[in-house]
């Protein structure tokens, strides 16, 4: 921001763009910043699920195959 704009006590239309550019620059960088640990963890849960999935599915397989006999006469 300008001083000479601070010393009459006005603000100016630039004086606004400036300081709205530096606060969407430091959310830029907070967001970039954020994504990475949430894209890590995304994958783990998906990698969690699936497995999950996987040993329900194995389980209710077993539970319900039907076992036959045969015996010689």
């Amino acid at each position: 921001m300008s001083d000479l704009n601070l010393d009459r006590g006005s603000i100016a239309r630039d004086d606004i763009r400036d300081k709205f550019e530096e606060l969407r620059g430091g959310l830029d960088n907070t967001a970039e910043a954020a994504r990475t640990p949430v894209l890590g963890i995304g994958v783990v849960a998906l990698v969690a699920l699936a497995g999950v999935a996987f040993w329900l599915g194995r389980r209710r397989g077993r539970a319900s195959r039907t076992v036959v006999e045969v015996r010689r006469v």
